[in-house]
């Protein structure tokens, strides 16, 4: 396994696909009536939230894979309208986060990345922040979808099991779920 702050970046991407599945297999209990009902949060339901959370994530892969970030503006956003879906696109773009993690050198996390902006080009920033920004991102958007799930009769799961030795029994069914190693 990698070390140093590639090991660091696959360690948050792993954590941060096993989040996600926790969560929104939670929400998958919610009908979809449910899922897009109006809760209070930056967006106004669950469903924008994991959308968002979604489409941002293309976004910043595009960009890191030195793909066609700017399509993004001009696709239409995602719109998964119930947990279960939800879950499986986004963990389909976890393990994209993933693989993009595992395949980085300490010498390719400083190399910089263009994040285009339809109506500027700001300067490029090194993929290490990009990448600290994208869990960033994430942890923030997930925190207000954990609260917005408590008011709901869906009990909110537990999302702050980091991957501490010892710890392993409190996530193995979800990182077999989700096909990742557990250790």
């Amino acid at each position: 396994m990698a070390t140093g702050l590639v090991g660091h970046f696959v360690a948050m991407a792993r954590n941060n696909a096993w989040a996600n599945h926790r969560l929104l297999s939670a929400c998958e209990a919610l009908s979809p009536e449910a899922f897009a009902a109006p809760r209070t949060g930056f967006f106004p339901s669950l469903r924008a939230t994991f959308n968002h959370i979604l489409v941002v994530d293309y976004y910043y892969l595009d960009a890191l894979e030195d793909r066609d970030a700017l399509r993004r503006y001009s696709l239409p956003d995602p719109d998964f309208a119930d947990g279960r879906s939800m879950r499986q696109a986004q963990t389909a773009s976890d393990k994209r986060l993933i693989a993009f993690c595992e395949r980085q050198t300490e010498d390719s996390v400083e190399r910089l990345c263009a994040l285009p902006r339809p109506d500027r080009q700001p300067p490029p920033t090194r993929v290490a922040a990009v990448l600290e920004h994208l869990f960033q991102h994430q942890i923030h958007h997930r925190g207000q979808a954990h609260a917005m799930l408590s008011s709901t009769s869906i009990k909110p799961p537990q999302l702050d099991e980091f991957f501490l030795a010892g710890e392993e029994h409190l996530r193995r069914d979800e990182l077999r779920a989700l096909d990742l190693p557990e250790t």
